[in-house]
């Protein structure tokens, strides 16, 4: 059930995202969007080769967030999308635990960002959008523990762009953060409950 004004629909199956929303004791229902997330991101690069990741964040969430709603008229939809950029690259979700090695290889020891986009849409058109970034910078960990935690993570490690999951035992690849942890996880919650109070969607 959801408030009694408007119901709220995350489009997103991102379990973070859900779990952040929920224990926030906000009322959603999950309808995740049916968007080509690599065409999209092509045809910005393509456009811009220098667009900042903020933006391509940006418009993955827009697109998300329209896409469901153009399906659920007179609810708001939340839509989100979280970029990683290193040294002037964009890291996506590595599609296999070797992969996923290689990346951890490569940003161990330095700092990269994760930039965090949300938009609200309604009846299929966007009406407000956020986005959030982090700095955060890996310890120099020794191969044994890549090896170590690589197996005790698993398949998980494919799940989340960077190999890892900051709420879990990828909190253990870290020397320093830098930035809001909901952002770190996928959804800017403070903005999100902010703009949610100023509509009179939930509580204030």
């Amino acid at each position: 059930m959801s408030t009694g004004l408007r119901e709220i629909v995350l489009a997103s199956g991102s379990r973070a995202r859900r779990e952040m929303l929920a224990a926030a004791g906000v009322p959603f229902t999950v309808q995740a969007a049916d968007v080509d997330e690599p065409a999209i991101r092509a045809r910005l690069l393509g456009e811009d080769k220098h667009i900042a990741p903020e933006r391509i964040a940006e418009v993955l969430a827009v697109a998300k967030a329209e896409d469901v709603s153009a399906k659920r008229s007179g609810s708001v939809i939340i839509g989100a999308d979280q970029v990683l950029s290193f040294g002037g690259e964009l890291l996506s979700k590595a599609p296999s635990i070797e992969a996923a090695r290689g990346a951890l290889q490569r940003l161990r020891g330095r700092t990269h960002e994760l930039h965090s986009a949300v938009a609200f849409a309604e009846d299929g058109k966007a009406s407000w959008a956020h986005v959030a970034t982090a700095r955060l910078t890996m310890r120099d960990f020794s191969d044994a523990f890549l090896d170590d935690y690589l197996n005790r993570a698993a398949d998980r490690v494919t799940q989340s762009v960077g190999g890892y999951e900051l709420e879990g035992l990828g909190v253990q690849l870290f020397e320093k953060i830098e930035g809001d942890y909901f952002t770190i996880l996928g959804l800017p919650l403070l903005p999100v409950l902010g703009e949610l109070r100023a509509r009179g969607i939930i509580s204030k």
